[in-house]
């Protein structure tokens, strides 16, 4: 099992920055996918950002330029810098983290979620 806890939402102008946090904890393979999605009310979850133990990052179109997603792979840690934030970046961010495992092979896990709002 793996428990994923999110921190650093909150309520932000528009052209501001916010910074979300994320710590793994529990059974972690050497090898995962980390990163963040979002989901706002009457929209499909939607991948945001995602970066491998190895570094190699994605990116949605939409936040390209704007957001930079980082991990500490000792820590276990998955950080998402969101700059020049948009009214449409308003959503539940939730962080997760995607690994092999023996008995049940690829697994997700899922954090809480934390709400970002962007005031226009």
């Amino acid at each position: 099992q793996v428990q994923l806890v999110e921190s650093g939402g909150g309520l932000v102008q528009a052209g501001g920055s916010l910074r979300l946090s994320c710590v793994a904890s529990g059974i972690i393979t050497g090898l995962n996918d980390m990163g963040w999605y979002r989901q706002a009310p009457g929209i499909q979850r939607e991948l945001v950002a995602s970066i491998t133990t190895g570094g190699t990052t994605k990116y949605a179109d939409s936040v390209k330029g704007r957001f930079t997603i980082s991990r500490d792979n000792a820590k276990n840690t998955v950080d998402l810098q969101m700059n020049s934030l948009k009214s449409e970046d308003t959503a539940v961010y939730y962080c997760y983290l995607e690994q092999i495992e023996r008995r049940s092979g690829v697994r997700r896990y899922w954090g809480q979620g934390t709400q970002v709002t962007v005031s226009s």
